[in-house]
């Protein structure tokens, strides 16, 4: 027997799939908080006329390469043994095609190993060893990917692990005098200014996630995304998260919207959570509701114990085929470090005028 609200929920879906049909007939591209000039670079490829997952990898690729940029690629923070590793997925939606890595070494750019994965190949996702010789064999070139930088706050993370509870054996021994925080980290940044020095007792104290995430829609209704990531800092060599997990890190239905994520790419994965959040926009949700509804999911994962709960953050990205948009957070501010203020969620998005930042909404307040 049909209800009026199931009635009136069926019309909101069909609304929805007639103007995705339809497309935005404009250019539009989002990404993480860290994605400001992949927007602007994406969105200038779109205005050209480019493909859209051209645009997207070509704005990633300015990140991925940057040595000073700790979340991805070329600069990105290592796991444990001081080893970067990077994963990286890509779809195409006019072709309804995807290709990821994961664990990939010494290529500073997983995301355009990854579309060759798609183009190239009869598989979806290269990994390890096998990704690497894949990536030699078209012509990249391996490299150290670690930094002065990043390998300096990769020792000054191992050393940090000695307390006097805990042993281990790197770092000034048992014998040496008390030493503090300053003290620790300029031995590591020599004459570094404080904003080095705070970026680095971040890094150690509250391990970052990285990853950057990357949507396009342009005035055709063409789709395409990607996230690339150099994962957990100082995760266990061989941690695959949710980057290069199609479904998880990312996901593109060509009739419907995309969707991306970063954060706890654990969580991220118990809930599929970039599929899920383009499944909601397909039954007529708008991108705000869809990217809520799947943080809910998480938030119920843990029966909602908000203690458990602010421990870790995941943010969505979701942006529908009629050009609607939204980004969503599990809190509204940065979980504070040891010491460190917290900051707000946001993200950067370009409709054509110009790139911008907003803030992401949220399912929880934290308390400060």
């Amino acid at each position: 027997m049909i209800t009026r609200r199931s009635w009136m929920l069926a019309s909101a879906g069909v609304a929805a799939a007639a103007a995705a049909a339809q497309g935005g007939g404009k250019n539009v591209v989002i990404a993480s908080g860290n994605g400001s000039r992949a927007c602007t670079k994406a969105m200038e490829l779109l205005q050209a006329g480019r493909d859209t997952l051209e645009a997207v990898i070509a704005g990633v690729n300015i990140i991925e390469e940057d040595p000073n940029d700790s979340s991805v690629g070329y600069g990105g923070l290592p796991n444990e043994e001081g080893v970067v590793e990077l994963d990286a997925c890509v779809m195409h939606g006019p072709t309804r095609r995807a290709g990821a890595v994961g664990a990939l070494r010494g290529i500073k750019t997983p995301s355009r190993v990854a579309r060759l994965v798609m183009e190239r190949t009869d598989h979806i996702m290269l990994v390890g060893e096998g990704a690497l010789r894949f990536a030699k064999a078209h012509g990249f070139q391996e490299e150290n990917l670690l930094t002065d930088r990043a390998r300096k706050a990769w020792l000054a993370w191992k050393e940090s692990l000695r307390d006097k509870n805990r042993h281990n054996n790197w770092g000034p021994g048992l014998d040496a005098p008390p030493e503090e925080r300053q003290a620790f980290l300029e031995r590591f940044f020599p004459g570094a200014d404080e904003a080095t020095l705070a970026w680095a007792w971040e890094v150690i104290a509250d391990p970052p996630t990285g990853t950057i995430n990357c949507l396009a829609l342009n005035a055709r209704g063409e789709m395409s995304g990607v996230t690339t990531t150099s994962g957990l800092a100082w995760k266990i060599p061989g941690r695959v998260g949710d980057s290069p997990i199609i479904g998880a890190g990312l996901y593109v239905d060509q009739d419907v919207g995309a969707a991306g994520s970063t954060g706890r790419g654990e969580e991220n994965i118990r809930v599929v959570g970039a599929h899920t959040v383009v499944e909601n926009m397909r039954h007529g949700m708008s991108a705000r509701e869809a990217v809520l509804d799947c943080l809910k999911r998480i938030s119920r994962n843990y029966g909602d114990d908000l203690d458990r709960l602010a421990l870790f953050d995941i943010n969505f990205y979701a942006l529908r085929k009629d050009g609607d948009f939204a980004a969503g957070s599990l809190w509204n501010v940065s979980r504070p470090y040891r010491g460190g203020k917290p900051r707000p969620r946001r993200f950067t998005y370009n409709d054509g005028t110009g790139t911008r930042t907003a803030d992401c909404v949220f399912l929880y307040r934290r308390k400060i």
